[in-house]
């Protein structure tokens, strides 16, 4: 399943999420003017490398900075692939502005730094000797996606499933696709834990612990108020009513 859209619209320009998904943009088009080995390079120094950390004496060996924990916070704005920026741009998009329209656009940011780093600390826990550079916004936007999920049950959200070459459209409520979702990412990092060690591919448990950091965290960002509180069922149904149908680790 691939969500297309949400039915809740933002009430106010979503700034910050446009901001973020700019320097994610910027920073991957820089990455396209990059050679390869220089391209592996830089995701080994600024992309999140579990064993740089827990085997201090092995990235000593390999000549990786020690002591270094800021790509707990770069790994966030890289990307392995177009496929990969576009999956985690557009996710952003769909589930970003209503989050931000609840939290104002700088407490977003904090809080989707905060759950970025959660996903990265939750990766290094679960991946503790691994050599490959894990890269990617998705932890960040996991923890989007989980303050969604926890402020905005009742909305809708269209997917997308092909069938056959066919695309069939579905209308799911939030709470069903985010918890589908959130259970897949648990299913899929269960059984990566039985798989080969040191492999490409995605970073499941990354994806947990920032949907997770996003449901705890968003109870000290979300703005409280008239303006800000929790609509019941019939108000998402009114608001959206108007609406027309319409080799790295990559996280």
């Amino acid at each position: 399943m691939f969500p297309i859209r949400d039915t809740i619209p933002s009430r106010n320009p979503p700034i910050a999420t446009w901001l973020l998904i700019l320097a994610n943009s910027v920073i991957f088009l820089f990455e396209l003017t990059m050679p390869q080995p220089a391209l592996d390079q830089f995701f080994h120094l600024f992309g999140i490398v579990p064993a740089r950390f827990t085997h201090p004496e092995w990235a000593f060996w390999v000549g990786l900075p020690i002591r270094d924990y800021w790509p707990f916070l770069t790994s966030m704005f890289l990307h392995g692939s177009w496929l990969h920026i576009i999956g985690n741009m557009w996710t952003l998009w769909i589930f970003g502005d209503n989050v931000e329209d609840r939290m104002g656009p700088v407490r977003f940011v904090i809080f989707y730094l905060l759950c970025g780093l959660a996903a990265g600390i939750v990766h290094c826990l679960t991946n503790p000797h691994s050599t490959i550079p894990t890269v990617g916004a998705s932890g960040a936007i996991a923890g989007v996606m989980g303050a969604y999920f926890f402020l905005f049950p009742y909305s809708r959200v269209i997917v997308v499933v092909p069938v056959l070459f066919f695309p069939l459209f579905f209308e799911l409520p939030a709470v069903t696709y985010l918890g589908f979702w959130a259970l897949s990412q648990v299913f899929s990092g269960t059984l990566s834990l039985a798989a080969a060690r040191d492999v490409g591919g995605v970073a499941w448990w990354a994806h947990v612990g920032g949907f997770t950091a996003g449901i705890a965290l968003q109870f000290f960002f979300v703005r409280r108020g008239r303006a800000y509180r929790r609509p019941s069922r019939d108000e998402y149904e009114i608001e959206g009513a108007w609406l027309p149908q319409r080799y790295w680790r990559e996280y």
